[in-house]
């Protein structure tokens, strides 16, 4: 049976996942996460070139943060916004 695709997220052919704009939003990228029931995201430039490996833990913890914002793009994850790490009690 064919598998329906995606405007905004491409299966890499490459085995490596998902890859998805640099530019989509976290929440966008969360939802893409839940819906194709996969742990992480290539993320991928202007070019097409796969620049980072972005997690649904680092994104959940970066969305449950107080530095948190619906403005916040995987560009902006994996260019250093601090994402924090969680507490073990």
């Amino acid at each position: 049976m064919p598998r329906p695709t995606s405007v905004t997220a491409l299966e890499d052919l490459d085995a490596h996942g998902l890859r998805v704009s640099d530019d989509m939003t976290v929440e966008v990228a969360l939802a893409v996460m839940a819906s194709a029931r996969v742990e992480h995201l290539t993320v991928c430039d202007g070019d097409d070139q796969s620049t980072a490996l972005i997690t649904l833990v680092r994104l959940a913890l970066l969305r449950d943060s107080s530095s948190y914002t619906d403005r916040i793009r995987l560009r902006d994850v994996k260019d250093g916004i601090p994402v924090p790490t969680a507490s073990v009690p």
